[in-house]
């Protein structure tokens, strides 16, 4: 199969399954592995597992690891040097430590099955500390766990194990070969990445900011993209020209960009290449799992598949508890790095290409690892659950952080209750103060609660989105609940809580634009907030005042505007620059439709052609010079030009209807 046969193939099955699993309200990861397995060499045999798939997939993890780079700042990298360079090594070396043990326990057990030398058993040690930097990433990103205390610790880890790569890479040929330079080419490999890295955090950080002024100056979108595609995949060239992970490059990129006032447009830009990337990521990862073998030898495969999980679960619990962790935040970490990761493959697959595994073997760690990696997302969405049957003191700590939050708020009551403490939080908060209307914050944030508490603000660390730490902050006693950040997914989970607890709690919810508006109005919220449409509304009320226009009627005006709920405002004429609508992101825009001479809808009037049941409004009739007034019957003529608004599906449905 040549490069398109391919790329279509696994597109077709890849829409198909995420479609399947949808439908039967499941994660779409668990689609497209199941895609891959089905689509295989070891199932229809469809599709192949070559060089084509594999370089899809290594490009999927480049734009995640470029996303979460966007998280991470240079100084907070910095402040987690300890979690990375302390927690991150000692995993590593303490794995491969314990893996050559088992391994020389099971040659002494089950001489049929493991005979393999200690350079074998090194190669897979390296290979199972590796854990899946992709499906852990996501999974954090989804569950809005990226900046908790055991996300940090995650990422940390994960960003070792990519540096760890190199120095296993070189050191498994070199003991195969018994090389007696291996000193020299391991020093050799660290110099040329650390002269990378300098490169690109030094030179690299002086650069981007100008760079990226430079080119938003030419006020070009295309530009923008090409310029943002060029610097993650340059970065990730660059760092494997040196030896090391792609996905590392694409890191320290979006780390750059994030101290730049263009990471949010960049965050926007680069997730339609991330998502689709990384969803055939996981199709080629569900490709490498022979069902046969797994039928063949269950009992080899449960083993081999237990073994190593279970391993490293109890490894990196004890680690991150000696590192200071609490007990609940140690398990939570173990948890989600127990299962095997892409880079492990590579280090397997080096292993067999130099015959130091038997080849049965090598087969049924792969099949094992495939299948930890096809229940990591199972495991990580019961975490919450696991940690509370086993760490005896989470449910401690969890009651005296919600005991910390109930203490400082029992007092108060008619208070606001203020979901997030961003910066548009703290705008609210510092407002609220002076009006000496009372409020309670929660944040997710630890180092902005402690340093926010410090200070004197009323913040307590805990997830609105929890119905324990609503119940905490007095959400019965409340005067209203402000959510303050733009997650959609958490926002209707807060509404899904008040509308159980108390239900006449006002909530004013903040969105990006009004692309959500009905949905969180249809879940409960009072008023919702778009950012957008009330910059408009700000930008045009101080343009009328400037002009002379009474500030009286500018204020009337914009009062109307909300008034009715910014409904003149909704609707946008698109263009080519605006972002395609996503499934869950339906805009609502204007488009015109201009009646020629062959027009179906010319010699009717307009309310005869019923367009309000293809769920669109007309929003203006012009003929010639003039606006018709829609309030008096029009029939319609050649040449009138009509505005209708509704989502791309609707308007198109309504355009065919005027003129078919």
């Amino acid at each position: 199969m040549n490069a398109l046969d391919t790329t279509l193939l696994l597109l077709g099955a890849a829409v198909l399954g995420v479609v399947a699993f949808r439908m039967l309200q499941l994660p779409p990861m668990l689609g497209y592995l199941m895609v891959g397995i089905l689509i295989g060499p070891f199932g229809l045999g469809m599709a192949e597992d070559g060089a084509i798939t594999h370089a899809l997939a290594e490009f999927g993890v480049v734009f995640l690891m470029f996303s979460i780079g966007l998280e991470f700042s240079l100084p907070k990298l910095m402040s987690m040097r300890k979690a990375v360079f302390g927690l991150g090594m000692a995993q590593v070396w303490f794995t491969i430590m314990f893996s050559m043990l088992l391994a020389w326990l099971a040659g002494h057990w089950l001489p049929q099955y493991f005979q393999i030398g200690w350079e074998a058993a090194f190669a897979l040690g390296g290979a199972l500390a590796m854990s899946s930097t992709a499906i852990v990433s996501k999974m954090l990103t989804e569950r809005l766990e990226l900046e908790s205390p055991h996300g940090r610790q995650i990422i940390s880890v994960l960003l070792f194990q990519d540096l760890a790569v190199v120095p296993l890479l070189i050191l498994v040929p070199a003991l195969a070969a018994q090389s007696a330079d291996v000193v020299q080419t391991l020093a050799l490999a660290s110099a040329k990445a650390i002269l990378v890295l300098l490169l690109l955090l030094v030179v690299g950080q002086r650069l981007m900011r100008t760079w990226f002024a430079v080119v938003v100056r030419r006020r070009s979108q295309e530009l923008f993209m090409l310029n943002l595609l060029l610097v993650t995949l340059g970065a990730a060239w660059l760092t494997e020209k040196a030896g090391l992970s792609m996905a590392l490059g694409a890191f320290v990129a979006g780390m750059l960009i994030s101290e730049t006032e263009y990471r949010h447009q960049v965050e926007e830009d680069i997730k339609p290449f991330r998502d689709v990337l990384l969803g055939l990521f996981f199709v080629t990862i569900g490709m490498l799992l022979n069902v046969r073998l797994v039928l063949g030898h269950p009992g080899l495969v449960l083993a081999l598949l237990l073994a190593p999980v279970l391993l490293k679960l109890a490894l990196i619990t004890v680690l991150a508890k000696a590192f200071g962790n609490s007990t609940s935040v140690a398990l939570r970490t173990g948890l989600g790095l127990a299962q095997a990761g892409e880079f492990g493959f590579v280090l397997l697959n080096q292993a067999g290409g130099l015959q130091l595994v038997d080849p049965l073997l090598l087969q049924l760690i792969l099949a094992s690892m495939v299948l930890s990696m096809l229940a990591s997302p199972f495991i990580l969405a019961k975490s919450d659950m696991i940690v509370m049957r086993f760490s005896a003191n989470e449910w401690m700590m969890q009651s005296l952080a919600l005991t910390q939050i109930a203490a400082r708020t029992m007092s108060t009551k008619k208070h606001v209750i203020i979901a997030g403490f961003g910066r548009s939080g703290q705008s609210l908060a510092r407002l609220l103060a002076e009006e000496n209307i009372e409020y309670h914050a929660l944040d997710l944030d630890p180092d902005r609660v402690r340093e926010a508490q410090m200070a004197g603000d009323h913040v307590s660390y805990g997830d609105a989105a929890r119905r324990e730490s609503l119940m905490a902050a007095g959400i019965n006693r409340a005067a209203a609940l402000v959510v303050t950040y733009t997650s959609t997914a958490s926002a209707l989970k807060v509404l899904h809580f008040v509308n159980e607890i108390n239900p006449s709690l006002p909530v004013i919810v903040r969105s990006h634009d009004d692309a959500d508006l009905e949905k969180l109005r249809a879940a409960g919220a009072t008023e919702v907030v778009p950012e957008l449409m009330e910059g408009s509304l700000m930008l045009a009320s101080h343009a009328l005042v400037m002009l002379g226009v009474p500030l009286r009627r500018v204020v009337h005006r914009v009062q109307a505007a909300r008034d009715e709920r910014y409904e003149s405002l909704r609707g946008f004429f698109h263009g080519a620059s605006d972002a395609a609508d996503s499934a869950e992101n339906l805009q609502i825009r204007l488009h015109t439709v201009v009646l020629s001479e062959r027009a179906d809808a010319i010699g009717r009037y307009l309310n005869e052609l019923r367009l309000a049941e293809l769920d669109v409004d007309v929003h203006t009739v012009r003929r010639g010079k003039n606006r018709l007034e829609q309030s008096q019957p029009i029939l319609l003529q050649a040449g009138d030009v009509i505005v209708v608004r509704g989502t791309a599906e609707a308007v198109a449905r309504a355009e065919q209807r005027l003129l078919k």
